[in-house]
């Protein structure tokens, strides 16, 4: 499945647009981590941890939004957009959702 940020696929045509599509995920983030990521912040450095549950959460909501594609018989999404929040008391969880349209590409 071809998914692109960009309104259509370079030397392809959308022969027919299925509607919007989503994917979301929300996952937590633990107090080892949380205290670990605190103390980076301040001796400074990038938090691994981090950005691995970042990582993680945008494949989980891309391939949830894939399946939904494919369900609707599509073999590409196109315009994908992808958002990142915090959620939860004191932003104690990463909420990724994607969206775009699926479509099938001649």
């Amino acid at each position: 499945m071809i998914v692109t940020t960009t309104p259509n696929v370079e030397g392809r045509s959308i022969r027919q647009y299925h509607g919007v599509v989503t994917g979301e995920a929300i996952l937590g983030a633990n107090l080892f981590r949380d205290f670990f990521a605190g103390i980076r912040d301040i001796v400074g450095g990038r938090t691994a941890s981090y950005e691995r549950v970042l990582r993680d959460a945008r494949e989980t909501a891309l391939a949830e939004m894939k399946e939904a594609a494919a369900e609707l018989g599509a073999n590409a999404v196109v315009g994908v957009d992808i958002d990142y929040e915090t959620v939860g008391g004191q932003g104690s969880m990463l909420m990724v959702s994607v969206s775009g349209t699926a479509v099938t590409l001649a």
